[in-house]
């Protein structure tokens, strides 16, 4: 009972709605493009006429590949995430991931509108898969570690974030197609949606060192936390700045 009495009260919930936001940051990139395969097999698997005949053009095997080379970097940065964290800060780590996956999302965005052959459509997107899910397990890595340093509700807030992503990405799908524009609009407003999110968890991010610093500044003035709470809470803030 004493150690609930002395754990840091986050009063107005800040430091948990943004590990809730970086919860459902770090699951953006595997769920928006899941949701979106239809998009990518129509612009993939097209056909033709040629004198009154139908041409049926090459398969892909999207969602095959899309599978593979998300599953396939997921398991090998998470690997290397604990050998990163060795020699990248933390905040690298971390802010580095979003600014290359936000990156990576205007990249998809920008493809909506650029006409391009399939194969090397289908190229730019499996490297960008890729890549955007390598950076998303670092940055799923960094932050669960980060989170452990914390009381366990914010493992589990974190965790509740993660589990709305995909809840996230549908709605925006559903949005996108119950509009009344065309099909390219459509997708390139779905597309648009993950990189302001990602934009959302970056800033949300950022903040998070100063609110946990003040958290226990106040807390710590106060009297009212214990020595091992305190040495948390000091590990945690000293993670942002050994840069």
């Amino acid at each position: 009972m004493k150690q609930q009495r002395d754990v840091p009260q986050d009063r107005y919930y800040f430091v948990g709605i943004i590990f809730f936001i970086l919860g459902l940051g770090t699951l953006l990139p595997w769920n928006f493009f899941m949701t979106a395969s239809l998009y990518f097999q129509g612009r993939l698997n097209t056909t033709g006429w040629s004198n009154g005949t139908v041409i049926i053009g090459k398969e892909y095997y999207f969602n095959n590949w899309m599978t593979l080379l998300s599953q396939l970097p997921l398991l090998l940065f998470t690997l290397l995430n604990s050998f990163l964290y060795q020699r990248i800060s933390e905040m690298m780590r971390i802010a580095g991931s979003l600014v290359f996956i936000l990156l990576l999302f205007i990249l998809t965005a920008v493809l909506v509108k650029v006409p391009m052959k399939e194969d090397r459509f289908f190229s730019v997107t499996m490297a960008t898969i890729w890549f955007i899910n390598s950076f998303g397990a670092v940055l799923q890595g960094s932050l669960f570690g980060l989170v452990g340093m914390l009381p366990q509700k914010y493992s589990s807030i974190f965790m509740s974030g993660q589990g709305l992503a995909g809840t996230f990405a549908a709605i925006a799908m559903l949005l996108a197609i119950a509009s009344d524009t065309d099909s390219e609009t459509a997708a390139l407003g779905y597309f648009i949606t993950p990189c302001v999110g990602t934009l959302v968890t970056l800033i949300s991010y950022l903040l998070l060192p100063r609110l946990v610093s003040q958290l226990y500044t106040q807390t710590h003035l106060k009297g009212k936390s214990d020595a091992p709470f305190c040495m948390s809470f000091l590990a945690f803030i000293s993670s942002f700045h050994s840069m």
